[in-house]
């Protein structure tokens, strides 16, 4: 876990791969091949491992990224069941922050902006603490605003992001571009 935590995905993997040879139903082993292939952009082998993982741990707490990884591949179905799957479960809010991001990415990528929109709907906009899950939510739901055609309620998003953390992303440039 080490390596993963200081980003060096092959080693981790590699690793990984050894003590899941020895042991094939530890989930963390399958947690850690699928993360790190996951940030090598490796979806198929990343999802092949949350899978299982999933299986042996029968949590939802890396179904954000699964769901991510089918959302690369174009697997909208199954983006949807795992958001489903989490809505379900009422995870954590930065997990369900994280799932609701990938089923509205992946509604957007499909053309569909008003379904993403709704899909981040729930968005909080006066927590009692701003966290990096509300800054992040807040950001894709300005976005899908600005990429349907509604600059008012995409400065207003933005502006909470701005006001939380004015070098977050590329939050600075987005405001200046709707005209603050």
């Amino acid at each position: 876990m080490e390596a993963l935590g200081r980003d060096r995905y092959p080693e981790a993997r590699r690793l990984a791969q050894q003590v899941a040879k020895e042991l094939p139903e530890l989930a963390a082993a399958q947690e850690i091949i699928g993360l790190a292939s996951y940030r090598l952009g490796e979806w198929r082998k990343a999802a092949a491992a949350l899978e299982l993982a999933r299986m042996l741990e029968g949590t939802v707490r890396h179904h954000a990224v699964l769901a991510d990884c089918y959302r690369a591949m174009k697997r909208y179905d199954d983006v949807e069941a795992l958001w489903r799957e989490v809505r379900e479960s009422s995870p954590h809010p930065s997990l369900m922050a994280e799932a609701r991001i990938v089923a509205a990415g992946a509604k957007a990528d499909q053309g569909d902006l008003a379904a993403a929109i709704t899909i981040m709907g729930p968005v909080s906009d006066h927590p009692k603490r701003v966290r990096d899950h509300h800054l992040r939510q807040w950001y894709v739901i300005a976005d899908l605003y600005d990429r349907a055609g509604d600059p008012i309620r995409a400065r207003r998003y933005f502006r909470l992001v701005y006001g939380a953390d004015p070098e977050f992303v590329d939050v600075a440039d987005r405001l200046n571009a709707l005209g603050r």
